[in-house]
């Protein structure tokens, strides 16, 4: 396993910690009193120093109010508040960058992902001498079917299209060494899917299973257009297969104009009439629901490419409660992140 980098300071004049729990949180203002109590539990009972990097993803209830409220008698509970919602993954993207432990474990506040399976991490990858370790689902039965159904055949694209590596059931719990966490910072992309980018770093990993819970309060931040754009973004990010999709169309066209072409010779040749108006009107809208969907899935990777070219950061940091004594109010400094 690599080493652990030396640890970054602490900033506060407090030990730096030995694991960072980070977890992105857009309007969980329902959920969070349980979140808090379980965690702390948790986390407490590891005599371990640690620390709680809730990244306010532009919550619009009282998600802030709460946690600023929660930081007065946590002391381990950091606030890392976000300008704008970004979107789950650049949300784990800003705790990563923030987190100072030697170990992150990156954690929903939903609690699906049961917290107290976290010091099974923190030993499994001790014992085993491994960077990474993921959260199995081995129960899924709290989840829709149709949530399980697209959860399977989002896991089978990956592999197919070259992209896996990571076992299947397992989303964005996990636990990752310092290493892998810095190595993880310096990819260049903005717009990454962790839980393809952790296991494409080839760093030596583990697992751990455990059942997942029906969420505890409040509903899915995570609707059907979000879950399409995870799966588009991971196929895009991972995945030159789909650019091939034209090439290969194309070939097919030209084959099937080869075949035509004969049939309408030998058709003329023998003094037939070529069946015409039907069979045309179909192979013209099918060719070209063919290259629309090819320009398509080009245009998805020019929209990477040109995002990319832009450099516009995916998060801006407006608010780090590390930087503030905790009797100070929410939201005064500004950082572009």
């Amino acid at each position: 396993m690599s080493a652990p980098a030396s640890p970054r300071p602490a900033g506060d004049g407090a030990v730096p910690p030995t694991l960072s729990v980070v977890v992105p949180m857009f309007d969980e203002a329902e959920v969070l009193p349980l979140f808090v109590e379980r965690v702390r539990g948790v986390l407490d009972g590891l005599g371990e120093p640690y620390e709680v990097v809730a990244v306010d993803d532009g919550s619009r209830d009282t998600t802030p109010v709460l946690l600023q409220a929660a930081r007065r008698t946590w002391p381990q509970l950091r606030v890392l508040r976000l300008r704008a919602n970004a979107g789950h993954q650049a949300a784990l993207s800003a705790g990563l960058v923030a987190a100072r432990g030697d170990w992150v474990v990156t954690l929903d506040a939903d609690l699906q992902d049961p917290p107290e399976v976290v010091p099974e991490m923190l030993r499994a990858a001790r014992d085993q001498d491994v960077d990474v370790v993921y959260g199995v689902r081995t129960d899924r039965s709290s989840d829709s079917v149709f949530k399980r159904s697209t959860a399977r055949v989002y896991y089978a694209l990956m592999r197919a299209l070259g992209a896996g590596g990571a076992p299947d059931d397992a989303g964005d719990y996990r636990l990752m060494s310092r290493a892998t966490v810095e190595a993880v910072n310096a990819l260049p992309e903005d717009h990454r899917v962790l839980r393809l980018v952790v296991p494409a770093l080839g760093f030596p990993a583990t697992t751990v299973g455990y059942v997942r819970a029906e969420r505890a309060a409040g509903t899915s931040k995570y609707p059907l257009a979000r879950m399409l754009r995870l799966t588009v973004d991971s196929v895009t990010g991972f995945s030159a297969a789909p650019l091939r999709l034209a090439t290969w169309f194309g070939l097919v066209g030209f084959l099937v104009a080869l075949g035509l072409l004969g049939y309408a010779l030998v058709a003329k040749l023998g003094g037939q009439t070529v069946a015409g108006w039907t069979s045309t009107v179909v192979i013209v809208a099918g060719f070209s629901a063919l290259q629309l969907l090819s320009l398509g899935v080009m245009g998805e990777y020019v929209g990477r490419i040109y995002a990319t070219l832009q450099r516009r950061p995916s998060y801006y940091v407006a608010y780090d409660s590390l930087a503030e004594p905790a009797d100070e109010p929410l939201g005064r400094p500004s950082q572009r992140t």
